[in-house]
């Protein structure tokens, strides 16, 4: 299958050239060609099914032309090493926990797929100008997930870029003291310095002259693309919880499956729009935001208006240009098949269609966590919280809301206790994290002092 750029002025490229890559040359982000629908068979079955088995099926829709079914399937189980349960939090609304992986968070799912892919892709492309460097931005997670992912994987460096004082102490021990084959650079801004950091460096000719550079953040295909295995999972528990529920209606319930996706960087959704385009039964999707509600600005308005970051709660939302609002433009143009540019007001009107939104600030976020654990004892981290109010406020009678867990209490655990009065026990694989010594670099905000940096260092 062939990837074409959202902006539609760069050549299209295989699949292991996009994955390499990362960015297009024209600065656009890289899209399948189309998108292949699931047959029916496999959502009548879906219930009993393996995590596994769910996601080999969809990876296969994705990657099958591209790679060998042995190979895939490899790479598939031996990324999912860990469950993704649904959890019923009250009657209506369940809670997708994504936060079972090695770094408990939700990034664990497509970092692991990408350093699988990109190391399977460089043993068969052998670079002529040494080792592959991965550069990601990261607003808490995703260097996570990314640097663990990739951790001691032959032939790849990464660089992790993240703003200073920002993610949790947890969230930073993560990425910055493992060592070996990762760099972890303290950038003196927010998270958007960061993310222009690595794309002006895929954009600068002497750079990638010189080195062979490719991105781990959502804007890699191989990252954001199987996120949508979990969406899948969900509808295939929540069909299995409804059938020996004697409350709810299942037929009906399964009709009416609401997802609700803290939102940021919108590659998450982004993956679960295209797990609906492949036939997955979602009656539409909620994206909530922090205070970094651009997107929401954009439903009421219809106009895409940037702005700088606010720092809040949910860190991992912080972000004022969401790369991915590109990919769902694009997923809205004439159906779902790559196409011409329509009018902008005509994609608003599609998205619109599928997509509403909510906005909560701080206070609202500290409310909605209190309020979940005393209506239903689940404690919810900030991010989850936007998901959960978001469904209360928004779910219609008869319909079922599952909203997205993306990472444990436990990484901002000095945030949630003191909000939800009580204690928040931290998961052995987090408590491993914290007697590493921390092994960072300062770097400034400016390009010129990053690329001096990669020009030093790689």
């Amino acid at each position: 299958m062939k990837y074409y750029s959202t902006n539609r002025t760069a050549p299209e490229v295989t699949l292991a050239e996009a994955v390499i890559k990362g960015l297009a040359p024209d600065k656009g982000l890289y899209m399948p060609e189309r998108i292949n629908p699931l047959p029916q068979s496999f959502f009548d079955n879906i219930e009993n099914m393996t995590l596994q088995e769910i996601a080999f099926e969809v990876a296969k829709s994705f990657f099958g032309e591209d790679i060998p079914a042995d190979d895939l399937k490899h790479i598939v189980y031996d990324t999912l090493q860990f469950d993704i349960p649904l959890v019923k939090v009250n009657e209506s609304i369940y809670s997708l926990e994504l936060y079972h992986g090695p770094t408990c968070a939700f990034k664990d799912v497509g970092a692991r797929f990408m350093a699988r892919l990109l190391s399977y892709f460089v043993k068969q492309n052998p670079s002529q100008k040494g080792n592959v460097h991965v550069l990601v931005a990261t607003s808490g997670d995703t260097g996570s997930a990314v640097a663990n992912g990739f951790l001691g994987v032959p032939g790849i460096d990464v660089t992790v870029l993240y703003p200073q004082g920002k993610v949790s102490e947890i969230q930073e021990k993560q990425f910055t003291t493992l060592g070996q084959n990762i760099t972890a650079l303290e950038v003196d801004g927010v998270f958007d310095d960061c993310q222009r950091l690595v794309k002006e460096a895929f954009m600068d000719q002497e750079l990638n002259e010189k080195f062979f550079l490719t991105s781990a953040n959502s804007i890699n295909v191989a990252r954001f693309l199987p996120q949508a295995f979990y969406y899948f999972y969900a509808y295939a528990q929540l069909k299995k919880q409804l059938k020996n529920s004697s409350l709810i209606t299942p037929h009906s319930s399964l009709d009416n499956m609401v997802v609700c996706v803290p939102s940021g960087n919108f590659g998450n959704i982004c993956a679960g729009i295209f797990g609906a385009k492949m036939g997955l039964p979602v009656k539409r999707f909620i994206a909530s935001n922090n205070a970094n509600d651009i997107f929401f600005q954009y439903l009421g308005s219809g106009h895409y208006n940037p702005r700088a970051t606010q720092a809040t709660l949910a860190n991992a939302m912080d972000v004022g240009d969401p790369s991915n609002f590109a990919r769902i433009v694009n997923l809205y143009g004439n159906g779902q098949q790559k196409a011409e540019k329509i009018a902008p007001e005509a994609a608003h009107e599609a998205i619109c269609a599928e997509i509403s939104g909510a906005t909560y600030n701080d206070e609202q976020i500290k409310k909605a966590m209190v309020d979940c654990l005393a209506a239903d004892g689940y404690v919810c981290d900030p991010h989850g919280a936007c998901g959960y109010q978001a469904l209360v406020d928004g779910l219609q009678p008869g319909e079922v809301g599952v909203f997205l867990e993306t990472a444990h209490p436990a990484k901002f655990k000095d945030t949630v206790e003191p909000i939800i009065g009580q204690a928040v026990a931290i998961p052995e694989t987090l408590q491993k994290f914290m007697s590493g010594t921390k092994q960072t670099q300062p770097m400034s905000k400016e390009f010129k002092d990053f690329k001096e940096f990669l020009q030093n260092n790689l």
